[in-house]
């Protein structure tokens, strides 16, 4: 009897070992893309959604604060000139002729209100079905003091770009439509990069990790995404993300 309860002990963490390697395996289901303010009364709810969806720890979520609604008394602390120009890109994309806040970004391909979870998940779910979600295998990881990428074998061509984000942040509001609210931010992106370009082949890319793991500089996605005749921003058809600290093993 000792014998057996030691064997069963040893095979149950080998395989609790072994699923939690599978998990930490798994490609994201796809990438979700809020662009949202501090500044607008509508996206307090899809700040919260997020949070959410991150804690879910299936799919590359990443928060983009624009600039356009600071003229109404309260100037977002996170957001950005390039950040409201990615989403006008979408835009562009798209079909649209202006933007929204808050609007969701599924994989580039579609847009749906940022509010609403259930409807992401969905959306996320049914890109995936149609061979719309992300089909090519990309990897991430620390090693020394260098950020190693990995993106497997597909077709067609794509940017590599790297988003580089906050983990979390709480923002007090004093002005504006939230004023007197204590915001929680997750994944807010500070900083873009076009890194290389994709061709369809297997290839490694080495950057330095400086960027990553210091003060606010919590992680970073990395998108394989593709672009529109016009230059912007479409498709994504890979990704990964990865947050500072993680090493390679």
């Amino acid at each position: 009897m000792p014998f057996s309860r030691a064997f069963i002990l040893v095979l149950s963490l080998f395989c609790a070992t072994n699923a939690t390697h599978a998990d930490e395996a798994k490609a994201p289901k796809g990438v979700v893309e809020l662009f949202t303010s501090q500044g607008c009364s509508s996206c307090p709810p899809a700040d919260a959604a997020i949070a959410k969806l991150v804690a879910q720890g299936d799919m590359v979520v990443l928060s983009y604060h624009v600039d356009y609604w600071n003229y109404l008394g309260w100037t977002d602390t996170l957001s950005s000139k390039e950040n409201t120009e990615r989403q006008y890109g979408y835009a562009k994309t798209l079909g649209r002729t202006g933007v929204y806040t808050p609007q969701a970004i599924i994989n580039g391909r579609e847009h749906v209100k940022g509010t609403d979870l259930a409807v992401i998940n969905d959306r996320v779910k049914g890109l995936g079905e149609s061979g719309h979600g992300l089909t090519v295998p990309v990897h991430a990881a620390m090693h020394g003091d260098e950020i190693e990428i990995e993106i497997g074998k597909g077709h067609g061509n794509a940017d590599v770009v790297v988003a580089y984000f906050t983990k979390r942040q709480q923002v007090e509001v004093t002005k504006g439509e939230n004023s007197g609210k204590n915001m929680d931010y997750w994944h807010a992106v500070y900083d873009v990069q076009s890194v290389g370009t994709w061709n369809g082949e297997s290839m490694k890319l080495t950057l330095p990790g400086k960027l990553m793991g210091k003060s606010k500089k919590d992680g970073c996605a990395i998108l394989l995404q593709t672009s529109s005749e016009g230059g912007e921003p479409s498709a994504i058809i890979g990704a990964t993300i990865l947050m500072a600290g993680r090493k390679k093993h």
